[in-house]
């Protein structure tokens, strides 16, 4: 299946060129003479302005969310029906869809501290626990001062969407804590933004937060590069590294450095409503194409390969924008995580765990006998036999658990504050769930590897004993699940 991930390369390449046609024949006399003058002119005014129109933008897309979750928190009818008893349940999903269908918004949710049920603009989703680590989130803003915070965190109402929430303090007309309030929006839309603001500028745009992470897009020439390989901190990027000490300590200002053999022109500006900083930078090289020395022909020139440009990437971006949107961290064909989007959620989880000293295991599962399927009743029989086996799979799992297809026919499964005394309980009720599927014509099962994570043990080495038990049950006859050594 084509997911157009292809074409953006070819995109890019031909956005190049079109740039050099166009500026090539009229700058190349003029380059040498305006070079200084140019480079001061992109670092003190052009970047500035960029700078200063993408945060009116963010204002509008991002920073309004705060102000929608702000009047929630604040809304009478919200308060009194939390101090009423929350009688009418019902009311409050009705009140939420609302919010959800006027502003536009990707969820809405209330968390009432009376009750400590989880309100969503569909249902009443759950009731949060302070010993449900997915819950951790409401028990901090209930315990902090400041009015809301920005968390990234999954979305439970809709399949574990990676989402950007504003979680808002509700108070009562005393000050009394009576819960949290808020929307969410797609992580995917703020990548989105950082595209369409690189297209819309011709420069490279990205957020950083106080400590150095990048939180969204990246420096320009690392923005096609896949997540495994992206750089997630500006302190191991080459020539930033350098810098970002006093680019992260500054409320605004401009920075040169060197990347890659090129000099690139960075301006940075606090977002202080998100507590992000906001990097705008380019290339001096191609900025310097651009130079004429009739200034005239040179704005027609460029007015007209803007507009075709603005026209090619408008037509592209949303041809691909929907499917990279949906292929970005699940699996097309069973709906779980894929294997990139496992390794980012891998990490945090094992980080998680060893903060908190508690334990965590890791289940793979393999389908037994699943080519004899393909080979005997065709690929589209054990597409239906993966996506069953999925189903049986997940009911398995807790709320916490994190699920991904490895490959082919295998699943990999990451069981949160689980020592492997429960893990492998939990393995064997996977593969009863497999063997009692309704799997058409040739019965399937599954054999299992379980693996607890030692002190200091990465994921890859965390695999592969895992993977060495699986082995070590196809070996034993299948139908089994085994513990690593």
């Amino acid at each position: 299946m084509r997911t157009g991930i292809g074409e953006r390369p070819r995109l890019i390449a031909l956005i190049g060129l079109l740039l050099v046609l166009g500026f090539a024949g009229t700058s190349f006399f003029g380059f040498m003479a305006s070079r200084q003058a140019l480079s001061a002119s992109i670092s003190e005014n052009e970047l500035p302005v960029t700078s200063d129109t993408v945060y009116s933008e963010i204002q509008r897309d991002l920073v309004r969310p705060i102000f929608i979750s702000s009047m929630m928190a604040s809304d009478t009818f919200l308060r009194d029906w939390i101090l009423a008893g929350e009688r009418t349940p019902d009311n409050m999903v009705k009140y939420l869809r609302e919010v959800l269908v006027k502003y536009g918004a990707f969820t809405s949710f209330l968390v009432s501290d009376r009750s400590r049920l989880y309100y969503q603009s569909d249902r009443v989703l759950k009731s949060v626990s302070e010993a449900e680590p997915r819950d951790a989130w409401y028990f901090r803003v209930r315990a902090m001062s400041a009015p809301y915070e920005i968390n990234v965190d999954r979305d439970l109402a809709h399949a574990d969407a990676l989402t950007v929430f504003i979680n808002y303090r509700v108070l009562d007309y005393k000050g009394g804590f009576l819960g949290a309030a808020g929307i969410g929006i797609n992580v995917s839309a703020i990548g989105s933004m950082t595209a369409d603001y690189r297209q819309k500028f011709g420069r490279s745009v990205y957020f950083v937060d106080k400590s150095g992470m990048i939180v969204a897009g990246m420096p320009g020439g690392m923005a096609s590069l896949p997540p495994s390989a992206a750089p997630a901190d500006i302190r191991s990027i080459e020539g930033l590294s350098g810098i970002a000490g006093r680019a992260l300590s500054t409320e605004r200002g401009s920075f040169q450095y060197r990347r890659a053999g090129k000099k690139w022109l960075l301006n940075v500006r606090s977002v202080e409503e998100l507590g992000w900083k906001l990097f705008v930078e380019k290339d001096e090289g191609s900025a310097l194409a651009g130079i004429s020395e009739a200034l005239g022909l040179n704005l027609a020139i460029c007015a007209a390969i803007t507009a075709l440009v603005l026209v090619i990437t408008s037509l592209t971006i949303n041809r691909f924008q929907s499917r990279l949107e949906r292929t970005a961290t699940t699996d097309g064909l069973t709906g779980l995580l894929n294997r990139s989007a496992l390794g980012l959620l891998a990490l945090q989880a094992f980080k998680d765990m060893k903060r908190e000293g508690r334990p965590l295991c890791l289940v793979i599962a393999d389908l037994d006998n699943f080519k004899a399927l393909n080979d005997g009743f065709g690929h589209q029989a054990g597409d239906g036999v993966l996506i069953r086996s999925t189903a049986a799979l997940r009911s398995c799992l807790r709320e916490s658990d994190l699920a991904c297809r490895w490959g082919g026919e295998e699943f990999l499964f990451i069981l949160r504050s689980c020592a492997q005394a429960e893990a492998l309980p939990i393995a064997e009720k996977m593969r009863a769930a497999i063997a009692a599927a309704d799997s058409g014509p040739l019965r399937i099962t599954a054999s299992l590897g379980v693996a607890e994570r030692t002190s200091g043990e990465d994921f890859d080495s965390l695999v592969r004993r895992a993977d060495a038990a699986l082995y070590r049950a196809k070996g034993e006859g299948r139908d089994r699940a085994c513990a690593a050594d």
